[in-house]
């Protein structure tokens, strides 16, 4: 009887474990998910700091993850040509176009799965 209760006691600590740990995983809420004034208030914080990101990476970040300027994550549109125009707009005329366009498309198919 007492192997069985312990037993038992470490299969529900086992199921228990597993779940925070598929719970951490999910991809229901981004771990990082402050909201931003600007888009490159959230730029900034994600290329600089301890963060570091690449250019496309952390324009990527801001529109599938971070609420911006009271709009509910992903922020970028619909469309990558709407992208593309939103982070034109929104980023300084320093980033290329070419490293918003990579990122429009990143986001676009991110944004569908």
């Amino acid at each position: 009887m007492r192997i069985s209760s312990i037993l038992f006691a470490s299969l529900l600590a086992s199921s228990f474990t597993l779940g925070l740990t598929l719970t951490a995983c999910s991809d229901d809420k981004p771990v990082d998910a402050d909201p931003f004034d600007t888009l490159q208030d959230c730029y900034d914080e994600h290329t600089g700091g301890d963060e570091h990101l690449p250019i496309q990476e952390a324009i990527v970040t801001c529109c599938l993850d971070h609420p911006i300027a009271n709009m509910k994550a992903p922020t970028c549109l619909d469309t990558k040509a709407d992208c593309v125009t939103h982070v034109r707009m929104g980023l300084a005329a320093t980033i290329l176009d070419a490293d918003i366009d990579a990122a429009c498309m990143t986001y676009i198919t991110e944004k569908h799965k």
